[in-house]
């Protein structure tokens, strides 16, 4: 059974730890530039145990696509009556409205940490996948928070094209839904049964205008964003005979994407846990995780946090869904308005520190 390769640095005997524990990767990270100064990297293979079991492909078909499509979405969306709509703003409050009692929470703590997906939260969801841009002011508003937290991004995409896109050494990047993990170092590493499926589905796709196949190195994601509805049926058949070629593959469904992974018990969750564990903080009472959302695949990482009864889960819809999120936020507008906030909660919170001294 394939396992996934997660890159981490070896880090010397000066780097602080923020609480007894083992850490893997360094906090404040080292500044781009003196990486190679500072850090030497391994290889760390992850046993990751037995196999999750494979989900049937026939469980995806065209009704399973129509439930991640925007579109529909907003249409089931509009029959949503006010009453309902106000008791899920109820069990899942706006991370603004409530950002004193969150930042109340950091405060008791002694630190904290903050992750968030790339698609749909730091940048817009668009119909090209290549084309999902973050804004300069987003990344402002990303490195600012990494100076103050570990900030980690958990994304399905390969973590190289995600870097690609926020272009932030300082932050810790977890692609393939965490199955590829690095600090802020150089690394590099591939899957050759991505490889074999990717080049299968974008032979097999090319008779569905507008199917984009994507190669995330240890996952394939096969985009239908600009598909045409009647032909939903043929992709989602199409993807179904790849997947009866690799029986030790399974299936799974995001956002207007199927996304073929390998059968581990891997996901957003775990990639959060171990972050977590890399950062010293596993087993620490007094850090609060921060994970921001807008996926299916993301309940994973809210999972987590509730499992572990401490962190804040905020998922971003403008839409009620199902979720064990805690709080919400309806775009990345208000993704970054909370971060801006949060920051400047940060400093005003050092300014005063430094006063009473």
């Amino acid at each position: 059974m394939a396992k996934p390769t997660v890159v981490v640095p070896e880090v010397g005997a000066t780097a602080a730890c923020p609480c007894p524990g083992t850490t893997l990767f360094p906090y404040p990270p080292p500044r781009a530039g003196i990486v190679t100064a500072a850090v030497r990297r391994k290889c760390l293979q992850v046993d990751l145990g037995a196999a999750a079991g494979l989900l049937g492909a026939g469980a995806w078909g065209v009704e399973s696509m129509r439930a991640s499509s925007p579109t529909h979405a907003k249409a089931a969306a509009a029959l949503v009556d006010d009453d309902h709509r106000a008791a899920w703003m109820v069990r899942h409050p706006s991370a603004l409205d409530k950002f004193d009692q969150i930042v109340g929470g950091v405060a008791r703590a002694s630190g904290s940490s903050c992750s968030s997906t790339y698609d749909g939260t730091l940048s817009p969801i668009v119909n090209d996948p290549d084309a999902a841009f973050m804004s300069e002011t987003m990344r402002m508003a990303v490195r600012s928070v990494a100076k103050h937290f570990p900030t980690a991004i958990v994304s399905g995409r390969c973590r190289d094209k995600v870097f690609e896109f926020v272009k932030l050494a300082e932050l810790y990047y977890a692609g393939s839904h965490g199955m590829d993990i690095k600090g802020p170092a150089k690394a590099s590493s591939r899957h050759a049964k991505a490889n074999k499926v990717h080049d299968r589905l974008v032979e097999l796709t090319r008779s569905v205008p507008g199917a984009k196949v994507e190669n995330n190195k240890f996952c394939v994601s096969v985009h239908f964003r600009c598909v045409d509805e009647k032909m939903w049926g043929e992709l989602a058949e199409t993807v179904k005979g790849v997947m009866r070629e690799y029986p030790k593959l399974r299936l799974t469904q995001g956002r207007m994407v199927f996304e073929v992974r390998p059968t581990i018990k891997w996901d957003k969750g775990k990639a959060l846990e171990f972050l977590l564990e890399s950062l010293g903080f596993a087993d620490c009472n007094n850090v609060l995780p921060v994970y921001i959302g807008d996926d299916r695949t993301d309940e994973d990482a809210f999972k987590v946090l509730r499992r572990r009864g401490q962190g804040v889960g905020i998922l971003v819809s403008k839409h009620p869904k199902e979720t064990t999120a805690s709080y919400s936020l309806q775009e990345p507008a208000e993704v970054m308005e909370f971060l801006l906030r949060l920051v400047e909660w940060k400093r005003l919170s050092r300014a005063s520190l430094r006063m009473q001294q």
